[in-house]
Formats: C-alpha cells, sequence, structure tokens
C-alpha cells in the first residue's frame, strides 16, 4: 500500500510543478515531448499486448468488455468526476477547457497500464514494490509534461493511482493465489491495448473512449478459469 501512496503523492507533486512553472517552458518543448511520451506510451504498450497467449480470448475480453463499459458509459462519468472537481477546485473553471481532459488522460494513462497491474499484484503478494518505484519515475516525468500542457486537472490524477492501485494492492492479498500467471498476463496484455489507444489519442489521429474500454482489462478473471474448464471438458 505505501508504493500506491508514493507513487500518487509523485505523481500530484510532480503535475503542481508542471503547473507552477508551465509560464517559464517554451510551448513548443511539451508540444514535443508529448509526441514522444505518446509514441513511448504506444511502443510498450504494443510491447505488452503481443506477449497475450490467448489471442481469442483477448478479442473476447476487449468486445465485451467495450461492449459493457458503453453501456454504463464510464467514459461520461469520468469527465463528470473531472468536471466537478475543475469547478471545485479550478479557479479559472470558467477559461480552463483543459482539466477535465488533464484529469481524465492522466488517470486513464497511469492507472490502467500493464506496470500498474503487475506492480501492483507484485507489492501485494510478495511485497515487491520494485515495478512501482519505476512506474513512479515514468509518472512523474509523464505527469510534469501533461500538467504543462493540460494545467491543473493533472494534479488530481495522483488521487486516482493513490485510490486503484491502492485498492488492487489490497485484493492482490487475497484473490492472488486465484488469479494464475495466465490471467495476471491476459490482464497485461489487455492493458497493452488499451495503451495504444491513449497512445493515439495523445498524437489526436483518432478519439477513442479508452475509459469505456476498461473493464476488458479484468474480464480475463472470469475468461481464463472458464477458458481452462472448456478446454478440459472436451
Amino acid at each position: 500500500m505505501y508504493a500506491a501512496l508514493i507513487n500518487g503523492i509523485a505523481v500530484a507533486v510532480a503535475a503542481l510543478c508542471g503547473v507552477l512553472f508551465k509560464n517559464k517552458i517554451n510551448e513548443k518543448y511539451t508540444s514535443a515531448i508529448l509526441l514522444g511520451l505518446a509514441i513511448v506510451v504506444g511502443i510498450i504498450g504494443a510491447s505488452y499486448a503481443i506477449g497475450t497467449e490467448d489471442t481469442l480470448g483477448m478479442i473476447l475480453c476487449i468486445v465485451a468488455g467495450i461492449l459493457f463499459g458503453e453501456w454504463i458509459n464510464i467514459e461520461k462519468h469520468l469527465n463528470r468526476l473531472g468536471d466537478m472537481l475543475k469547478n471545485k477546485f479550478s479557479a479559472e473553471s470558467g477559461n480552463d477547457n483543459t482539466f477535465t481532459e488533464g484529469f481524465v488522460a492522466s488517470s486513464l494513462l497511469f492507472c490502467i497500464g500493464p506496470m500498474a497491474i503487475i506492480g501492483s499484484l507484485q507489492a501485494g503478494t510478495m511485497g515487491d514494490a520494485t515495478i512501482i518505484f519505476s512506474k513512479t519515475v515514468i509518472d512523474c516525468i509523464t505527469a510534469l509534461s501533461f500538467a504543462v500542457a493540460l494545467g491543473a486537472g493533472v494534479i488530481f490524477s495522483g488521487v486516482s493511482v493513490l485510490l486503484y492501485q491502492g485498492l488492487l494492492t489490497l485484493l492482490a492479498v487475497w484473490v492472488s493465489p486465484y488469479l494464475g500467471d495466465a490471467v495476471i498476463n491476459e490482464m497485461s496484455a489487455i492493458g497493452g491495448v488499451l495503451m495504444i489507444a491513449i497512445s493515439l489519442n495523445m498524437l489526436g489521429i483518432k478519439k477513442i473512449r479508452v475509459g469505456n474500454m476498461l473493464p476488458a482489462v479484468f474480464l480475463p478473471i472470469l475468461y481464463q478459469p472458464f477458458a481452462h474448464w472448456l478446454t478440459n471438458l472436451f
């Protein structure tokens, strides 16, 4: 749990620094950094996505996850939460059109990546926070760049990181014995696909409602045991 706390605080502090010094950093540099980070996010996502050992399962989980996510419209609720934070904490909320975008985009990026999933599970089961600490360094650089470009909304993504990774770490203590390597691997692979989607959003190539894809990350918990049972049955 302490690793999630450190990660969340570090993200918030890095984003705060970005907000405080945004006027002293030339926009062309931040734009270039964001484009570079978008490419890196896509490459990292692809490296995890191709690690799947069950392509059919990945497809089924992504399709089912998107259908469920679109049905309950997770993206809408995330945007509503971002707007609420903007109205409550942003002094320039009337003109700050990027507050919600910064909160949603950074929260999704920091939370759904394979490092968040694997790192939280490893911290919860083995007490090893190495992956989370490595992720923290990457998150800080990203949060700083995001905050310069998108504003104060990125600061609040630190809370998202704390709650999400903290909950995953706590759950890992109880459920990890029942997950197995196959489930964790497929969760990471699907997380990689979502990172590619975030990369496309960051590059402005295609607007994808990544929030509505979130349920897909957790569906291998149900699908893999079912697929294993079905295989043994026949």
